[in-house]
């Protein structure tokens, strides 16, 4: 009777751990309400209505590239690197675009057949780091432009804060 229950015993511990690890690699999905909560948290700091009004904070979820606009990505190669900023213009077009180069490090944004969009950290020679799975190691922020005039300059503090150029 001791064996069973030994042996039950370690298959609920190897059965809750695996559980475990699956459920920390599930990226956040973030209801309505805690989505809008966080869009106004990420607002940029400025004085400027206009960047505050059209420059929007994005969630991985929201699959944000999937219009034709200027977006900024916060990223970094590994956590002991200094956050980078780049902007780029995103089309619907098919295949993979390097956006950014840092090192070992790749920042490249893809598009397949039904247009769904990937951004994703490639380090040499065969890692990835996925937006959608980050947990803030590699992605800070993503940000998107939603206006067709002249996108505005953002640049990234002694602190790793994301600010308007000009103030």
């Amino acid at each position: 009777m001791k064996k069973i229950l030994s042996l039950l015993e370690i298959i609920t511990l190897i059965g809750t751990s695996t559980t475990s690890l699956v459920a920390c690699n599930t990226p956040n999905e973030y209801t309505p309400e805690e989505l809008a909560k966080l869009k106004e948290e990420n607002k940029i700091n400025t004085t400027n209505q206009t960047i505050r009004d059209n420059l929007e904070w994005m969630a991985s979820q929201e699959s944000p590239f999937n219009e034709d606009k200027y977006y900024y990505v916060i990223w970094r190669g590994n956590k002991n690197d200094n956050w980078r900023i780049v902007k780029f213009k995103h089309y619907n077009d098919n295949g993979q675009k390097v956006i950014d180069n840092y090192d070992i490090y790749k920042l490249i944004s893809s598009n397949d057949e039904k247009k769904l969009f990937n951004l994703f950290i490639l380090k040499e020679p065969v890692s990835y780091f996925w937006l959608k799975k980050d947990d803030g190691t590699h992605f800070k922020s993503v940000y998107r432009w939603n206006l067709d005039t002249q996108e505005p300059t953002l640049i990234i503090d002694d602190k790793g804060n994301v600010k308007f150029n000009g103030e």
